[in-house]
């Protein structure tokens, strides 16, 4: 095996891969990135066996071949080279790697050890959904600002997905806080002709987010145990993970005690500042008046602090107390100048949205007090 290749292009594909490789694996061909020729191109491949991708770039082929190449000490040296074209050359089981001024000789392992990925292809069994990277990054990051990884409940540590024959639902939770983003059928495609549901790991979403290019066309494919996200540069598959989302409907107030609309900028700033003197459990509580509400915090033995901010505001004057940083990211999730905040007493959840766009809703529990 003999290529030569630009050094930006193989460490994009190593940048995209190497997150995915098991270094505390006690399989050593876990902690490798297998690497092939395929025509004009390599493709880079890791797997932890929950997850796995392949990234494919161009390079010059001179001689075909395949290999695997521990995944830290190869991501290491290609992140120091500051050359602009890297040769790989593999003898026997040695990778020779050489660039202007460094040459290096690395052991392999033997791809005939590295596990076999399994792949999902367009067919009857297949659900088909295709839509633009743009707007499916946009809705999975707003999503994520509602979830928390939790070992002991993997029925919360994904992204529901639900299909109700028409349009799309993406959900996130972790229990205290809550994001469901509607998504109409005029931004995607898909073969479903029926109702379906299921939970993505947190894992390949945050993966999917941290390689996919804008504006390009991801084809996302699933069955009963699997789900692929597919675009020109990349395949990356998981698997479902196995439990019954939360029946979270049930749980959003469908009337509030008191709205507030008010600038999106300057309630950020405002919990910001007042964030300055939370007490250990981090909360603030927003207090409302006639044409404005306060922000305020208090830590005992240092001092408090408010922040008062313009507003429009209907129904009573009531006080509630958050989790500031629950707070904020919700705020951060909404996209528009102006945020409306539906608010409850009794330890009720309250709902945070867009004064323009509600087809994302942040719903989040007050601390109880």
């Amino acid at each position: 095996m003999k290529i030569i290749i630009v050094k930006n292009n193989i460490k994009k594909a190593i940048d995209a891969v190497v997150k995915i490789s098991s270094f505390n694996s006690h399989l050593p061909i876990l902690k490798n990135i297998f690497i092939k020729t395929d025509g004009n191109k390599l493709i880079f491949t890791t797997t932890d066996l929950e997850v796995a991708i392949r990234y494919f770039s161009p390079a010059k082929i001179i001689e075909p071949g395949e290999f695997t190449v521990s995944a830290l000490i190869f991501n290491s040296i290609i992140n120091n080279l500051n050359s602009d074209v890297i040769n790989l050359e593999l003898k026997g089981d040695i990778l020779h790697l050489q660039s202007d001024n460094y040459k290096a000789e690395l052991n392999t392992l033997s791809p005939d050890d590295f596990p076999i990925i399994p792949s999902l292809k367009k067919g009857s069994e297949i659900g088909v959904l295709t839509i633009n990277s743009n707007i499916l990054k946009e809705y999975l990051n707003q999503i994520l600002l509602a979830t928390t990884f939790y070992s002991i409940r993997p029925e919360i540590n994904g992204i529901y997905f639900k299909y109700n024959g028409s349009d799309l639902y993406l959900v996130g939770t972790d229990s205290f806080r809550l994001g469901e983003k509607y998504i109409n059928s005029k931004d995607f495609t898909t073969n479903l002709e029926s109702e379906v549901d299921f939970i993505i790991p947190l894992k390949i979403i945050n993966e999917f987010l941290h390689i996919v290019s804008p504006n390009t066309s991801v084809l996302i494919l699933f069955d009963n145990n699997q789900i692929s996200f597919q675009t020109d540069d990349f395949i990356i598959i998981s698997r479902l993970i196995d439990g019954k989302f939360p029946d979270y409907k049930q749980i959003i107030p469908k009337d509030s005690v008191s709205t507030i609309v008010c600038d999106k900028s300057e309630l950020i700033n405002g919990l910001k500042v007042t964030s300055v003197l939370s007490s250990k459990v981090f909360d603030v509580t927003i207090s409302l008046n006639s044409n404005h509400f306060k922000i305020y915090s208090n830590n005992q033995g240092i001092g408090e602090n408010n922040y008062l901010i313009p507003a429009k505001i209907s129904g009573e004057n009531i006080e509630v107390k958050f989790n500031i940083n629950y707070l904020l990211n919700g705020i951060k999730s909404i996209i528009g100048e102006k945020v409306v905040l539906k608010l409850n007493i009794n330890n009720k959840p309250t709902i945070i949205q867009s004064e323009n766009d509600s087809s994302y809703t942040y719903i989040l529990l007050p601390i109880k007090g």
